[in-house]
This record gives structure tokens, C-alpha cells and sequence, in this order.
């Protein structure tokens, strides 16, 4: 396939997406924000999914990165 027809199909296929969140984050990874000083803004559910991570974190709420590999690997053994 040509280097046209990749961005003929890229273009066609990004037409096609309704996610907002989608689509923010393909132009992110495109480059195209780097003029906004390379701020991430978050949605609400993600600014939730942080608080609530910081909340627990703050509890002693969280595993270890040894504690969490143990649970991995018996994970992986089922």
C-alpha cells in the first residue's frame, strides 16, 4: 500500500469514529498537541478513577510491587 493510500484509509477510517475520547488521544499520539506545552487534560471519569487511586493509596489501600507480582503469578497459574 502507498504512503496516499495509508492516509487516504487513515482519513476514511478517523471519519468514521465518534469517540471524542478516541479521537483526542489519536491526536495526541499524532504530534498535533504539542503547542499546548504537552498538558494532558483529563475527563471527569478519569479525574475520578485518580482520587479515588489517591484515596486508597493514602488508606495503605495498595500492594507492593512484590505483593502485586505474587498475586500475578498465581493469577497465572489457574
Amino acid at each position: 500500500m502507498t504512503t496516499t493510500e495509508l492516509k487516504n484509509r487513515l482519513i476514511s477510517e478517523i471519519n468514521s469514529i465518534n469517540n471524542e475520547m478516541l479521537l483526542e488521544e489519536m491526536l495526541r499520539l499524532a504530534g498535533a498537541r504539542e503547542e499546548e506545552g504537552g498538558i494532558y487534560h483529563l475527563s471527569d471519569l478519569q479525574l475520578k478513577a485518580v482520587e479515588e487511586a489517591q484515596a486508597q493509596f493514602k488508606k495503605g489501600d495498595y500492594l507492593t510491587e512484590s505483593e502485586a507480582n505474587n498475586e500475578i503469578d498465581e493469577w497465572l497459574d489457574k
